[in-house]
């Protein structure tokens, strides 16, 4: 899942906002390095990847993906899943959509002085750019993934993917309907969990 979505479920605690965010950036075992709240976030974010990895719907996306883009899948359905949160946006939060990602902002700000370097630079970018509000527009999706193809090590391959892309997206719809309401109520499971874990360590 991309930046809006890890938002949307980490909501409305800042320590796992921040973690949403934290989770992009921090790699290996997770130690006690961080504090706390960000540490679940980032425990929260790799599960919320995980699951949505192995899931079903996802698993048949990807096989029903564009040859020609099937490399690429895992990428473009990050972008496009972020899009169509925006588009169905009140079917998941009472909050409005400006609303909400004008907290996420106060809340990564809030938390800035404990993120990584890399995670200063894209919270930098987001309040510059207000990069999660501009996934309202579907071609953020083609445009972003062109970005994000300047860092891959071969010649760009997704600085033109809209043509490509386009003719996918009421199968990317379809599935994202279908999936991101099991992936919310796994989400509040999953929290639950690592609350109770955390109670349990200063209970020790």
């Amino acid at each position: 899942m991309n930046f809006l979505a890890h938002f949307h479920l980490a909501w409305p605690d800042a320590g796992l906002v921040a973690g949403g965010l934290e989770g992009d950036y921090y790699k290996g075992p997770l130690r006690g390095e961080l504090p706390t709240e960000i540490e679940r976030g980032v425990r929260l974010h790799r599960a919320i990847d995980a699951y949505t990895d192995s899931h079903p719907v996802v698993a048949q996306l990807r096989r029903d993906f564009p040859p020609d883009l099937r490399r690429y899948a895992g990428i473009l359905i990050d972008l496009s899943f972020d899009h169509f949160l925006s588009k169905y946006w009140a079917n998941y939060s009472e909050l409005p959509l400006q609303t909400f990602n004008a907290g996420v902002y106060r809340a990564l700000l809030s938390q800035e002085h404990a993120l990584s370097d890399g995670s200063r630079r894209m919270l930098a970018r987001m309040l510059e750019y207000d990069i999660l509000g501009l996934y309202l527009d579907w071609e953020t999706v083609p445009a972003s993934a062109g970005r994000i193809g300047e860092r891959l090590r071969r010649r760009n391959p997704l600085s033109d993917v809209g043509p490509q892309l386009t003719p996918a997206r009421d199968m990317l719809e379809r599935a994202f309907l279908a999936f991101y309401p099991e992936l919310q109520a796994f989400s509040a499971l999953q929290e639950e969990s690592l609350q109770a874990s955390d109670r349990h360590d200063v209970a020790r």
